[in-house]
Formats: C-alpha cells, sequence, structure tokens
C-alpha cells in the first residue's frame, strides 16, 4: 500500500527500506537531503516538503512520523494538517509520552483524522530481524494500515493493545523493563572485571558461554558478546549513558499506580550518575565519613 515517511534517521530510513522490499509504496521527507537521496536511490519517491508529500498521496492519506518526542512531533503534525482530509491516518511511532498521544488522538479525532501511536521496538537490527510493534488507536484505522505492521513486524511481531496511548504506554514500561536488564547486566560484568581473586576472567569467553543454556542467555547478552569482541575491556568507551524519556515516565506511572519498581528506578538512577565526573554527593559522603570516623579520603 502507499504511504509517506517523515523523518529518516536510523529507524525510519531502516523501516522505509523494510517496507519498499516488502512492495510499498513510499513517499518520503526529511530535513537533511541526503537521506532522502539515499531511499529515494532505493525507490521511493521524494517529497520538497511536508505539503508536497501530502499532495503525492491517495486517500486515505496514511502518514507514519519518525520525529523525536514533544515539539517535534507537534510541529510535524500542524504541517500535516492543512493538508489532510476527513478519514485520513497519522502514525507516530517515535518514542512519545502516552499521556501527549492521548491528547494528540483527541484533537485530531475532533477534525475526523485518525491518529495512531506505534510503539517501536528492534533498534537498527529490525531491518533485517523485523520489529516489534504496540499499537494504539481506533480500530478501523489500525485495520486499514496492517499491512504496514506486518510488513515491519517480525512474526508475532505485531499486536493492537488498545485504545489510543496504548501503544506508547506498552512501550514505556517495555523500556523500563530494558533499563533494569541492562543495569543487571552491566553490574555482574563489572563485578567480573574487577574481581581481585580472578583478575585475568576473559569476558568475551564468559559472555559467549551464558549464551549456551544458561538462565541468562539473551539478545541483550548476545550483544555484550558482540560488544566484548570488539573491545575486551571497553577502553575505547567513556561509561556515559543518556536516557531517551522513558525510563523516567515508567518510574513516574510506577508511583501514580501505587506499584513499586525499584529496580527500574534505581537502574535510571544509575543512568544519571554515569554522566557526572565527580559526585558532589560522593564527596560529601567522603567529608562526613573523615568528619565522623577519620575515614581516609582521597584529594584532586
Amino acid at each position: 500500500m502507499q504511504l509517506a515517511m517523515i523523518g529518516l534517521g536510523k529507524m525510519g530510513g531502516n523501516m522505509t527500506a523494510r517496507l519498499m522490499r516488502d512492495g510499498h509504496s513510499v513517499v518520503v521527507y526529511d530535513h537533511h537531503a541526503e537521506n532522502v537521496a539515499k531511499y529515494v536511490a532505493l525507490g521511493a519517491k521524494a517529497a520538497t516538503d511536508v505539503a508536497d508529500l501530502v499532495r503525492q498521496l491517495s486517500a486515505p492519506r496514511v502518514v507514519w512520523i519518525m520525529v523525536p518526542a514533544g515539539a517535534p512531533v507537534d510541529e510535524t503534525i500542524a504541517a500535516l494538517l492543512p493538508g489532510l482530509k476527513p478519514g485520513d491516518i497519522i502514525i507516530d511511532g517515535g518514542n512519545s509520552n502516552y499521556k501527549e498521544t492521548r491528547a494528540r488522538a483527541e484533537r485530531l479525532a475532533a477534525q475526523k483524522i485518525n491518529f495512531i501511536d506505534a510503539g517501536t521496538s528492534g533498534g537498527i537490527w529490525g531491518l533485517e530481524n523485523g520489529y516489534c510493534l504496540m499499537v494504539g488507536g481506533p480500530p478501523d484505522a489500525v485495520k486499514t494500515c496492517e499491512p504496514i505492521f506486518l510488513s515491519l513486524a517480525q512474526k508475532g511481531g505485531y499486536m493492537h493493545v488498545g485504545p489510543a496511548g496504548s501503544g506508547h504506554y506498552v512501550k514505556m514500561v517495555h523500556n523500563g523493563i530494558e533499563y533494569g536488564l541492562l543495569q543487571a547486566f552491566a553490574e555482574g560484568y563489572e563485578i567480573l572485571a574487577a574481581s581481585s581473586k580472578y583478575p585475568d576472567l576473559d569476558l568475551h569467553g564468559i559472555a559467549g558461554l551464558w549464551q549456551h543454556g544458561s538462565v541468562v542467555r539473551s539478545w541483550l547478552n548476545e550483544l555484550a558478546v558482540r560488544a566484548f569482541e570488539k573491545d575486551p575491556k571497553l577502553d575505547k568507551l567513556k561509561g556515559y549513558v543518556s536516557d531517551s524519556g522513558e525510563g523516567r515516565w515508567t518510574v513516574a506511572e510506577a508511583i501514580e499506580e501505587d506499584v513499586p519498581a525499584p529496580v527500574i528506578t534505581l537502574s535510571l538512577l544509575m543512568r544519571l550518575r554515569s554522566r557526572q565526573e565527580d559526585s558532589f554527593g560522593g564527596k560529601v559522603i567522603a567529608a562526613l565519613r573523615n568528619e565522623f570516623g577519620g575515614h581516609a579520603v582521597k584529594g584532586t
């Protein structure tokens, strides 16, 4: 079927390529002309701007947007609206806050424009392996777009999880779980790397070992195997970890729903700690321990 893709970064670009491989016709637009040219060379149709993109679509128009959460989503929707008609469909496949998604869906519904939220997981591997799609929105609109979802998802990797906002809600919790899993692997491998009793442990070999019959075998640990193969001690990396916001939203949701979520909460806080060259809080603790107990401190 025909659709448009706005935003041709790592995710949007790979999704466009996968859709075209499965026979879909895709009109593309991105602020970076080189990104547009790359996918035009693969068979996409170029749009000079958002208005031109809408003009090239047949009703019901389907526009998938893959832009950063927040204002960029609202700005893109505002640019689309003058050319859209009742019955047209906008799909937000980014990591938007589900509360903002619900508000957008309500505003668009008043203009008879369908809004679908597609929580998308799979990263850069989705092009070849397929994505996991957690889709929220009006049943009829979702059914119309189902050929798109089935082309993007790996087998069993697509589900209409509920009404507007539910797709982004499920993806939010998914990412919160991811935070906890990543932190657990990080702590385990750090203990192995720091061992004074067994200082020559082969982390690459151990990661590979754990992929065979171990209860912690997983795709994330498979990626650890790859990472340690490239850089056995990770000397080329800085331990700075950013976050997309979804971990924060998951913790906030847990508090709002009175659900204890200590692992996810602490994994989020550890990401914040990773961004500090030298923690002032750590300095305070060191100073107080020195004051009350004469414990040794390290100078700068």
